[in-house]
């Protein structure tokens, strides 16, 4: 079957040199995809109304593991192929769509809404090997694992109790795996754009954690406490947004992809922007659900799974992005490591009151940002001071 003349644009992946601008469409995806991000909160919510945290969590996760997979997918296409063509442009708005479908389906995901699921990611798939047509060879390695995940996911949907998670498993296992079956050979992704994509893709998602803020508030009386309770919240997205943008991180990562020869590079941006933004990006949504179930009585206790899911969600913040600064060589993350094992003893805090919670979660964020600078400053300002 011979492709009409506007689809047809066979090209080779994009030049490593040369600057390639994140474009609004791959913007306007993202935001779809944070909504798909954030309807996650109802698996863990679900979980702890059923008395089954740990169950719901594993769901969330499940779930997210599929969902990063493909958009990591489109992330690495629109590197390769920018979506500049009428055709390309089409084929993400359908992308957005199956997210979109993909997104309705996820709070009721392992009870009816299996297939529209499973429907929502076919199409996702379809789309990306619809992409991989104007792509190069490399790519199409990647197809076979894709239609696999989407098969697994689809029958887990007829499935019920612990097989449906079995298979939900699989497929995350296999997608997760494919890159050390499939190689890094033939991607020559752009440094730039990968690390101005990832880093906007934190910005949404962190102002999705300051809707639920507004979301948790709806409807309440806005008093000393709750409006208190409401800056803390913002002021703990605060300091997640300075660990990962207060520095000079962006322009060090971007530097060391960029002097790295392509396998390298893949694989560091397989490390860093697929494997090590995964524990930040679920923190960010365990700390969103957390605030949410606090802001309308922050002078109460939390539950043991509230408390739990706050402390993680900044624990897994810190820890994910001392993982990313390794994996681009950035030295100085031990404060980072010391601070996420630390928010772990503020569950009992939680327990007392969820305002003491937090406001001891902002102050060690504060903390850790504070003395990192002092420890990064102190050498060169010595080094600055003239001889006597």
């Amino acid at each position: 079957m011979r492709l009409p003349g506007w689809f047809r644009e066979r090209i080779e992946s994009a030049p490593v040199e040369g600057e390639l601008r994140v474009s609004t469409l791959e913007l306007f995806f993202d935001l779809v995809f944070v909504f798909t991000v954030t309807q996650l909160t109802s698996l863990l919510v679900s979980g702890v109304q059923e008395g089954k945290p740990v169950e719901g969590a594993l769901r969330a996760l499940l779930v997210f593991g599929v969902i990063w997979w493909m958009y990591a997918g489109y992330a690495w296409l629109t590197n390769a192929v920018p979506p500049v063509r009428a055709a390309r442009r089409v084929l993400m708005l359908l992308g957005m769509a199956g997210f979109m479908i993909v997104a309705l389906a996820i709070p009721s995901v392992f009870e009816r809404d299996g297939m529209a699921f499973a429907i929502g990611y076919l199409l996702l798939v379809a789309v990306h090997a619809g992409l991989y047509l104007q792509a190069t060879e490399a790519f199409a390695r990647v197809i076979p694992f894709n239609l696999a995940g989407v098969t697994l996911v689809g029958v887990a949907s007829f499935l019920d109790g612990p097989y449906n998670l079995l298979l939900w498993g699989a497929a995350v296992v296999m997608l997760w795996g494919s890159p050390y079956f499939i190689g890094q050979k033939g991607f020559a992704l752009k440094a730039d754009h990968i690390v101005e994509r990832h880093g906007l893709l934190v910005i949404i998602v962190l102002g999705e954690s300051v809707v639920a803020i507004g979301i948790g508030a709806q409807g309440l009386h806005i008093d000393f406490t709750l409006g208190l309770a409401a800056v803390l919240g913002l002021a703990l997205a605060a300091g997640l947004w300075w660990l990962y943008f207060g520095g000079d991180d962006e322009e060090r990562a971007e530097e060391a992809l960029a002097e790295a020869e392509p396998i390298r590079r893949a694989r560091m941006i397989l490390g860093g922007y697929f494997y090590a933004h995964i524990p930040m990006l679920l923190g960010v949504v365990a700390v969103a659900t957390g605030v949410k179930k606090l802001i309308g009585h922050p002078m109460d206790p939390l539950k043991l799974s509230a408390a739990v899911t706050l402390t993680l969600g900044v624990a897994l913040f810190m820890a994910g992005n001392a993982w990313f600064r390794q994996v681009m060589g950035i030295e100085g993350n031990l404060l980072r490591g010391i601070g996420a094992l630390i928010t772990l003893a503020t569950i009992p805090l939680g327990l007392w009151s969820a305002m003491a919670q937090l406001v001891v979660l902002v102050a060690l964020v504060a903390a850790v940002i504070v003395l990192e600078r002092r420890l990064t400053f102190a050498p060169e300002q010595l080094s600055a001071e003239p001889a006597e």
